[in-house]
Parts: C-alpha cells; structure tokens; sequence
C-alpha cells in the first residue's frame, strides 16, 4: 500500500514592505508620469520583519470566507500565456468556470489581468511587469463598488442589491514558485484602521487601493513551490460584512530559495463575482 509524503512545513523568516505616509495631504501616488511632473507621491514603504507560513499539506485549512485567501488545485489548458487572445478567450473561461464553481456565483465579469515576468519589482512595462512588493489590497472598498458602475452600468444597480465580490486568481507561469512567492495575510488578523486608501493617479485615470500600515499582529502565509496546476485566489472586495472582506497580500523574498531557480512568472486575473445574474 502506498502512501503519500507530505512535505514538512519550510516557513519563512523575510522582511515585508509597509506603507507609511512621507507628507502632508491624503495618501497619493503618481504613476506612469514624467520623471520630472509634479506633484510627487507622498506614500513610501518601510520593511518590517514578518514570518511568512508554509500551508503546504494544510491547504484545506484556508478559505475565502474565513481567511480571505483559498489555494485550489486547478489545471490549465493554457501554459505559456503570451496570446493575449488565447488568454481572454480560453482562460478567461476556465477562471470563469472555476470562480462559479468555488462561490457559487451566477455570474462573472473578469475586468482585466496582469503578467509579471520581470525579476525587478520597479519594472512596470507592459507584459513585464515585476512582483509587487508591498503589501496592498487592489481596490478600496467604494472603487470595488465603482467598478461594477463602470464594467456594468446597465445593471449595475440590481446586481449591487446583492451580494458582490472581486477576487483575485493567480497562477504561477511555467516553473513552481522559488523567488519572489505570494504571501497572503489572515483576514483575522487584519486590523481594519491599518488599511490605508491611497489614490493611484495615472496620466488619464484615477482609482483607489488600500495600502496596509505595519502591525506584527498580522499573520502571513503561502504555498511553497507552488505550482503553475494550483492557483491562488485572493478575495479583494466582499459586500458582505460578516465573513473575511478582503486580504492584504505581497511578493516577498524568500532566502532559502535555490539562487539558479528560474525567476518567478505569473498571471492574475480580477474578476467581478455576482450572487445574482
């Protein structure tokens, strides 16, 4: 008879990028501007240590609901993920297909997706995007609602009567995950006057994040290794308020990592998740 190993835990000793205010005014941040515009961003991080939990064997453990973040194993047809037409058509329904599978959603609007094939954190080009670094939640509570009035104007009123949600699902790309792995945050552990609203200010555009303030009562996970057949989801807006509402998440460094692993690549997709049709 045989039996499976489960791998013991390898948590991680790391440092992880907070956000802090640098000056006067709301939180701002400028982006895709002139190196020489003005204003300048008033927000900045500062590193602070944190233990990062190895849930490799327990992922069963975490869910939407309850931590804000789940792992699922979930193959792709797709692996490359350089069509960009491939991508929006094939994948989109197989994340589709997922997200109505886990919720129990009646609908899905996915809204857009991001590509991180860069080792530099600072390297935003198209398609090349590096990891995030600092630890964030990618809408703030009334941008979510915002973007079911801006992908959904005609129906945006009946579906925000119910139940809504934004949920985050990434995938690594073609190599398990050595530099740079996703660290997710327990919703639990998560003091909400910690979030910080910080307006992205693009050349044409404005939109609304939540940074996170240090607090060493948060508490941080991620799978080791993990694979480009599981996938990550991350809640990012729930309208419900008695279960988790979001997850503060990051890409951190992980010292134990063999130096001649092949860098990380992923894919997220954003999804609008309805109850109602």
């Amino acid at each position: 008879m045989s039996t499976t190993t489960i791998p013991a835990p390898r948590d991680v000793a790391t440092t992880l990028n907070y956000f802090k205010l640098l000056g006067e005014g709301p939180p701002r941040q400028y982006l895709h501007l002139a190196a020489d515009a003005l204003p300048k961003s008033n927000v900045g991080l500062e590193s602070q240590p944190a233990i990062v939990h190895d849930v490799r064997g327990r992922e069963a453990e975490f869910t939407l609901d309850i931590q804000g973040f789940q792992f699922i194993h979930f193959p792709s047809a797709e692996t490359d993920f350089v069509d960009d037409v491939v991508i929006k058509t094939k994948y989109y329904a197989e994340v589709e297909s997922l997200l109505k599978r886990e919720t129990g959603a009646k609908r899905v609007q996915i809204f857009d997706h991001t590509i991180r094939r860069s080792a530099d954190p600072k390297d935003q080009r198209p398609g090349l995007h590096g990891p995030a670094e600092g630890v964030h939640i990618d809408q703030a509570y009334e941008a979510s609602i915002q973007r079911v009035k801006d992908h959904l104007p005609e129906d945006a009123d009946r579906l925000l009567e119910s139940r809504v949600r934004i949920i985050n699902v990434w995938r690594p790309i073609q190599n398990p995950v050595a530099h740079k792995p996703l660290g997710a945050a327990d919703w639990g552990t998560l003091d909400p006057k910690d979030l910080v609203p910080i307006e992205l200010v693009y050349p044409h555009r404005k939109g609304t994040t939540f940074g996170v303030a240090y607090n060493p009562g948060l508490k941080w996970y991620f799978l080791a290794d993990q694979t480009p057949d599981e996938v990550t989801l991350l809640k990012i807006y729930d309208s419900w308020e008695d279960v988790a509402r979001l997850t503060p998440h990051s890409a951190f460094t992980n010292a134990t990592s063999p130096k001649d692993a092949p860098q990380r690549q992923s894919i997220e997709v954003r999804a609008l998740v309805f109850d109602a049709e």
